[in-house]
């Protein structure tokens, strides 16, 4: 009984740590904020095919890639990177959201 909770228990952390591997860029809005450490996401930014194209507001930031920088309180922290990034971003000035 023991080893039969013990594989349930393993195979259960495994597939729990697998399904985290993949971001929901259409979830990433809101208030960011950037840091250096202890991001809640890795980010690249690109010139081109991006996984989420990001408008920056300074209000209102309350659709899919509408990004409002903050010092405090975010929905979000953000470092930005050069490689192994979660996703990657492209800055634009319309049609922000999912590529």
């Amino acid at each position: 009984m023991f080893k039969v909770a013990l594989a349930s228990l393993l195979l259960t952390c495994t597939f729990c740590a697998h399904a985290g591997t993949t971001v929901d860029v259409s979830k990433i809005y809101g208030k960011i904020q950037f840091v250096d450490s202890y991001p809640d996401y890795k980010v690249k930014v690109v010139n081109q095919f991006p996984d989420l194209k990001v408008k920056k507001v300074d209000s209102w930031p309350d659709s899919v890639g509408k990004w409002q920088t903050v010092d405090s309180y975010p929905d979000y922290k953000i470092q930005i990177v050069d490689s192994y990034p979660d996703f990657t971003i492209e800055y634009v000035e319309s049609w922000p959201g999912v590529n």
